[in-house]
């Protein structure tokens, strides 16, 4: 891959293969910036890719597609690291990750889910906020969060707390460096058609939730 200059736009999307995470992930590209698109299902990133590509827009930005679980300490170390040497730091850090553990009562929850929940949504977020903010401070960057509530909820005990847990991080991060940057924004999506949606609520009439692109959009304006 070609050399970027230390000037453009560059975003880490985390969670980039689907749902508001790929959305995100194609307006950003659309936008303007060169986009890291990190996930663990490959066919999900390529066909990211191919959407930016067919769209053909003036201006839109690249794509580095970043095959690989979040959950993996060293290689995100090294991904880190190549942003540095590359690019000298981000602009951007959408965190879209999440394991959505099948919804079941705290009495039979199941320890494998639980355990990968903890990982996936929490353990991963602790260790890659000290990798990416020196990146973001280099490019008085932004870190993005999305929030779902839905602790204390039925049947929501493994995801419902391990993403209270993410955003408990997130908001500790924000107040630390509310002065000083990077900037950390927290932000509660709409109700989506996304796949973690339909596993909570299947049978659901998706056709009163919102467009992915649309909502990925707004977002974005309040960046």
């Amino acid at each position: 891959m070609t050399q970027k200059t230390a000037a453009q736009k560059v975003a880490l999307v985390t969670g980039a293969s689907r749902g508001l995470g790929s959305a995100l992930a194609e307006q950003l590209a659309l936008r303007g910036w060169h986009v890291v698109a990190l996930a663990r299902t490959v066919g999900g990133l390529e066909e990211l890719d191919d959407r930016v590509k067919k769209a053909g827009l003036p201006g839109a930005g690249g794509m580095t597609l970043a095959p690989m679980d979040v959950t993996n300490d060293d290689a995100m170390r090294h991904l880190c690291r190549q942003i540095h040497d590359r690019w000298g730091g981000l602009g951007l850090w959408v965190h879209a990750a999440v394991h959505a553990a099948p919804l079941a009562p705290m009495g039979s929850l199941d320890q494998k889910d639980w355990e990968k929940s903890i990982a996936t949504n929490t353990r991963a977020t602790g260790m890659l906020i000290p990798m990416v903010e020196p990146l973001l401070r280099a490019h008085a960057g932004t870190a993005l969060f999305l929030d779902d509530p839905r602790a204390g909820q039925p049947f929501f005990g493994a995801y419902g707390a391990s993403k209270a847990a993410q955003i408990a991080l997130a908001k500790s991060w924000q107040a630390e460096t509310a002065k000083h940057g990077p900037r950390v924004l927290i932000e509660t999506p709409a109700p989506l058609p996304t796949a973690t949606r339909a596993r909570f609520f299947p049978g659901e009439d998706r056709s009163k939730l919102g467009d992915l692109q649309a909502e990925a959009a707004r977002l974005l304006d309040r960046l």
